[in-house]
């Protein structure tokens, strides 16, 4: 195994950033239980997929806004985002796969959905209505985020992270559109 320098990793990683047409985030908190979904599922990505060129993803744990502002402020922007997130919404059942469209996004933090999210949904509706870029947000329900550090998904969450996998990979397959 290769072992990049930091300071190489981190010059790379930017360029992907900022140069590659499709982008795929991962948000949430490894250490907060089911929180660690977007994460997660980028780690099994990249464990059992070959990701087209045209893709990166990276797990952004719970700085995607400063992601998304300088992607606002970048001369080059991708021509799609896909987000991956937990969320807790009364009507759903936990490890339930949905997507949810950056319009329907509330403006103002909820208890529906996470923390991370806010207040980077004006970005999203930036980056999108603006710049004319799609975005497409899937959340999985989470069985719980707990208050205090408690790392691991639930069974249900964990057992979504492949079909998170899959939805991904149907978005980013050249064919689709």
């Amino acid at each position: 195994m290769h072992i990049l320098p930091k300071s190489l990793f981190k010059e790379i990683m930017i360029h992907d950033i900022f140069n590659k047409p499709i982008l795929v985030f991962g948000c949430g908190n490894t250490l907060l239980g089911d929180d660690g979904f977007g994460p997660a599922v980028i780690t099994h990505l990249g464990d059992h997929y070959s990701l087209p060129e045209t893709v990166f993803a990276l797990d952004v744990g719970t700085s995607i806004r400063n992601i998304l502002f300088d992607l606002i402020l970048s001369p080059s922007k991708p021509e799609k985002i896909l987000i991956i997130d937990a969320v807790t919404h009364p009507d759903r059942n936990p490890g339930e796969l949905f997507e949810i469209s950056v319009e329907d996004l509330p403006e103002n933090k909820t208890n529906d959905y996470s923390l991370h999210q806010f207040p980077s949904v004006n970005l999203l509706k930036e980056l999108k209505g603006i710049a004319g870029i799609e975005v497409n947000v899937l959340a999985v329900q989470a069985k719980s985020i707990p208050d205090e550090i408690l790392p691991g998904l639930s069974p249900e969450i964990l057992a979504s992270v492949s079909n998170a996998c899959h939805w991904i990979i149907k978005q980013v397959e050249p064919s689709h559109g």
